[in-house]
């Protein structure tokens, strides 16, 4: 690692303007000291125009003008390695100023901006130095803004409340087409120009509300925190305090963005010492998905079976282990009178399988606030539980964000990996507590049981807008595969696009624990099976060899000496002849699982193919619509 630091005593004129640039000199950032504005460029052309800054306080009079009292600069350039990750070694590579400001008149109040510039983006973040008048304070406003330069395409997921499941579709539109009032939760992706990508994203979330944005004036979305549940205002923290990082991350073309850790950057290490306990892997899921809860043992013993024949590490057992859920009386370390939990621990055990539970957010808050939660977890930890999936947060207020780090770190002392639904979207948490595998906060395979939103152009979507956040709990795995025109609302539940496709998820979407979402007897005998067996969760590398936003993607993945393809399209076909320079020298064996030359086969048919391949060489991929690739290659022995 290298580092330069420069301490920079000097007070600045009243309209005087500082520049940042990145590491690379690719991006800039300019700060505005009256009023207190920034505006971001890349390439030498606008990402964002003069943009506002600052915090309001309850009780506390407007900020007037600042005057400078230092300025210290430095440089990072450093390597380091992520408990787990998309890619195995990440680069951390800035320059960042911190600016000393005071209040020229009045109360002579203090606040640190501090600004990063990174070869992938931007992020920046206020400080409230411990200070007279200011032990205490109620944030009752953010003044954060962006402001695009033009009229620019944005795909956005809005609400009209705060409090939600955090799944929706991105819709692509005109900033001047978003509603007044409305809620935009993050990522936001925008295209600024033909080559110049920008997503409004957040990071190292602590004690603080979440972030949407709203718009307010033309081609300027601002900060709209989520307000405390007590009513008292936005915030409520003691000084000395720092916010998130409000951060752009930034590429000439979408798939720089998934290839970005800008965000695992902005975050704090690891705070578990020993983190050998914690294994990402796969999972099989009992059938609420596609089809009723039958909570027994079983069903249960069903789906250890099913994991064990595949491989998979975990077995999820989900609600209603526990009986009534959600209520006074629900005893979250009592399983329901039909479950036999010991013998279902100890029948997956001899088949070399974990189980998971699920509890909804309501009980473990119960028992939280009654001082029973570490004993529930010692008691989990006991039965020799893997890991928890917790329900129904739906929200991401102050409370709400301490309450994830709360229940993360309880959840590490007693060797429980996490999983988050009915959750905002990642913010790097999972960096600081690696426990934390993956989360949803997405419209996944589920919403085909009851909706008939999971469309290709959704699916499309995704990847270049939540997923950029971090891991995502979408569930993969349908092999009900059908083409859009033949697709239906049904039980057991069917899903839109091809076999290949869905065997591509699996690749192209990221979750170190990846939820496989069927039936075990949809899965026999079937072609693409195999795929699930060899498939990781987790990567040493990650490439993005084409895509764009909506129609279709190919991303590469290595782990170890082995590389994984997956390719998918939206709702048009897609032909692409793809390099594999990126391989190492010598001969390596492609397995790949494409869809049939026949188009008009069943959509849950696939072609497979073997052969021999080196980085001179290359394959035609031909996907249909709503179709798909997904590719394994191994070095030949």
């Amino acid at each position: 690692m290298t580092s330069t630091f420069a301490m920079l005593p000097l007070l600045w004129a009243k309209d005087a303007v500082r520049a940042l640039n990145s590491p690379d000199k690719a991006i800039e950032v300019q700060v505005k000291l009256n009023p207190l504005a920034y505006s971001v460029s890349m390439q030498g052309r606008p990402v964002l125009l003069s943009s506002a800054l600052g915090l309001e306080l309850k009780d506390q009079p407007a900020i007037g003008e600042w005057k400078l009292l230092h300025e210290e600069r430095h440089s990072v350039d450093r390597t380091w390695t992520p408990v787990w990750g998309k890619d195995s070694k990440i680069r951390d590579r800035y320059t960042e100023t911190c600016l000393q400001l005071e209040e020229k008149k009045g109360l002579h109040r203090r606040m640190d901006l501090i600004v990063r510039a990174y070869p992938d983006g931007i992020a920046l973040r206020y400080a409230l130095p411990k200070q007279p008048g200011l032990e205490h304070f109620v944030v009752t406003k953010e003044l954060t803004s962006f402001r695009f330069p033009s009229d620019a395409n944005i795909w956005a997921a809005t609400m009209e409340k705060y409090h939600h499941s955090f799944e929706h579709e991105y819709v692509k539109q005109h900033l001047s087409q978003i509603p007044a009032g409305a809620h935009i939760y993050l990522p936001a992706l925008a295209q600024v120009e033909s080559k110049i990508y920008a997503s409004v994203m957040e990071a190292d979330l602590t004690d603080w509300a979440g972030m949407y944005l709203t718009p307010k004036g033309a081609m300027n979305l601002s900060a709209d925190l989520s307000p405390r549940l007590d009513g008292d205002g936005l915030v409520k923290a003691d000084a000395p305090h720092q916010t998130p990082w409000r951060v752009i991350m930034l590429g000439q073309k979408p798939g720089d963005l998934i290839e970005s850790n800008l965000i695992e950057n902005l975050n704090p290490p690891s705070k578990i010492t020993d983190t050998s306990w914690i294994k990402p892997g796969m999972m099989a899921w009992d059938h609420w998905w596609s089809g009723g809860v039958k909570m027994d043992n079983e069903t249960n013993r069903r789906y250890i079976s099913f994991a064990s024949e595949m491989g998979f590490p975990y077995q999820l057992i989900d609600w209603q282990w526990y009986g009534e859920f959600n209520r006074p009386e629900a005893n979250i370390t009592r399983p329901a009178p039909q479950i036999d939990m010991p013998g279902l621990i100890r029948f997956a055990a001899e088949r070399h399988v974990r189980e998971w539970i699920w509890i909804h957010s309501g009980d473990v808050t119960r028992v939280k606030n009654e001082g029973k939660l570490d004993e529930a977890f010692a008691t989990y930890e006991k039965w020799g539980i893997a890991g928890v999936k917790i329900d129904f947060m739906d929200s991401n207020d102050q409370g709400i964000v301490n309450w994830y780090e709360d229940i993360v770190s309880l959840a590490a002392k007693h060797h429980l990996m996490v999983d988050f639904h009915g959750a905002f979207e990642p913010t790097g948490l999972r960096v600081t507590w690696p426990n934390l595998l993956t989360r949803e906060g997405v419209m996944g395979n589920e919403y085909n049981k009851f909706s008939t939103r999971v469309t290709p152009l959704h699916k499309l979507t995704l990847p270049f807008t939540r997923m950029l956040a971090g891991p995502m709990d979408y569930t993969p795995g349908g092999f009900l595969n059908r083409s859009p025109s033949e697709w239906k609302q049904t039980t057991p539940t069917e899903v839109m696009g091809s076999r290949a496709q869905e065997l591509a998820l699996f690749v192209v979407y990221w979750s170190p624990l990846t939820c496989v979402t069927d039936d075990p007897e949809h899965y026999k005998d079937q072609p693409g099976l195999e795929f699930l067996r060899v498939v990781p969760t987790i990567w040493d590398e990650t490439k993005v060899l084409d895509g764009e936003v909506g129609e279709h993607i190919i991303i590469a993945r290595r782990s170890g000496m082995k590389w994984f393809i997956g390719g998918m399209t939206g709702d048009k076909s897609y032909d692409y002849r793809l390099s594999l320079s990126f391989l190492p020298k010598g001969e390596y064996v492609a397995h790949l699982f494409t869809d049939p030359k026949d188009t008009s086969a069943s959509y849950e048919k696939i072609e497979r193919l073997t052969q021999h391949v080196t980085s001179s060489s290359s394959l035609a991929l031909n996907m249909r619509l709503a179709g798909g690739v997904a590719i394994y290659l191994e070095p030949a022995k």
